[in-house]
């Protein structure tokens, strides 16, 4: 299996949704842990990379890509 690559600002869907139905994710910090905020309600989750990776369905859009 490949790793998805994913900076920081892109935009993620993860494969189950938030509490509050939405599935876009924005990632807010890279490091060993990741921390993604919901597009929808504005929540902040922090994890381990390993279960990132897991929990990742694809990047959305890469906000660097635009400069």
């Amino acid at each position: 299996m490949q790793a998805k690559s994913y900076e920081l600002n892109d935009y993620v869907e993860m494969k189950k949704p938030h509490a509050c139905k939405t599935n876009r994710w924005q990632v807010t910090r890279v490091g060993m842990d990741i921390r993604i905020k919901c597009q929808g309600c504005g929540a902040s989750v922090l994890m381990q990379r390993r279960d990132f990776d897991k929990r990742l369905k694809k990047v959305l859009k890469e906000e660097n890509a635009a400069e």
